[in-house]
């Protein structure tokens, strides 16, 4: 066994012992899933130790592996902690909102008007598993998501900045614009889209496609995700299906927003960032969350949350 642990292999082996799959665990890291595998082997070898059982179908840790993992973690995150502290924060902060106008990208609008020293950058994930692969390869600093990763990786963290309630997006002559607000039952039997608007993600998706299957409402035909404000509102015309968005949507020409009840359902946005990563945009971050945890964290008396 050689006297040190190149980290870049360990770095590699943790991400392959995270996903339990070579080609996840490859697409995480930006490489080769050839050059995965050689790297994992050749850490293997260093140590003189098998840390994977492979087969043509799985990917399993040995019990020397499992020691190697809760090492190898503590080993990374330390060596991260260390580097940062040398170097001091970095003069950008990358943060995935998830699209124009949501929540998340609100929030660091605002976060924004008090930056010192440093710059806030904004990208648009499709969702949660494209970020936390970012995350992890850090590439990316911040995310925002609903969460839908059980358990969450050990080497993240989490907090809740709102529950934030759906509402309807609903084309001009439809009769729920005659009405203030829309009852969940209302929507039993009838044609309803939820992919359209920029906060249109996979976990946005399955959350969305519960509360439709919870109403009885009929989902549209699935077509491409459709985002931006131009497209959003070519896409809702009369006679077009009313469109399942959050409490957060911008105006739209020919539509008009109404919220849903009875009871109101709150999609949960989560704040993630790596454990062990301190900058002085995350903590900007959270203080703007703070100043919001009495509106944006309220729960009607008579709510739905989704499901795990």
């Amino acid at each position: 066994m050689e006297k040190n642990l190149d980290l870049r292999l360990v770095r590699h082996f943790v991400v392959v012992a995270e996903e339990l799959h070579f080609r996840r665990a490859a697409a995480r890291l930006f490489i080769a899933q050839q050059v995965l595998s050689r790297d994992v082997r050749k850490l293997e070898d260093q140590l003189g130790l098998r840390l994977l059982d492979r087969t043509t179908r799985t990917v399993k840790l040995t019990a020397d592996g499992e020691v190697m993992l809760a090492g190898a973690r503590d080993l990374l995150a330390r060596q991260d902690d260390l580097l940062q502290r040398l170097r001091g924060p970095s003069d950008r902060l990358v943060i995935d909102v998830g699209g124009h106008g949501t929540t998340p990208d609100v929030l660091v609008a605002e976060a924004r008007s008090h930056e010192g020293g440093f710059e806030f950058y904004t990208t648009f994930n499709s969702g949660l598993g494209e970020s936390l692969a970012q995350l992890s390869a850090r590439a990316l600093d911040v995310a925002f998501g609903a969460i839908d990763v059980s358990p969450l990786p050990p080497n993240l963290q989490r907090r809740l900045v709102r529950l934030e309630p759906f509402a309807l997006l609903i084309p001009d002559g439809h009769p729920f614009t005659e009405l203030p607000a829309i009852p969940l039952a209302y929507l039993r039997g009838e044609p309803i889209c939820y992919r359209a608007g920029d906060h249109v993600t996979t976990e946005w998706e399955a959350i969305a496609g519960q509360l439709v299957t919870l109403t009885g409402a009929i989902p549209a035909p699935p077509h491409p995700k459709v985002r931006g404000a131009d497209e959003l509102a070519h896409h809702i015309r009369p006679g077009e299906p009313v469109v399942l968005t959050l409490a957060s949507q911008y105006a739209v020409a020919s539509a008009v927003l109404r919220p849903l009840i009875d009871p109101t359902p709150l999609y949960p946005w989560h704040m993630l960032w790596r454990s062990r990563f301190h900058h002085p945009g995350l903590d900007l971050l959270n203080q703007v969350a703070d100043s919001h945890l009495q509106a944006w964290l309220s729960r009607p008396a008579n709510h739905w949350l989704p499901t795990p």
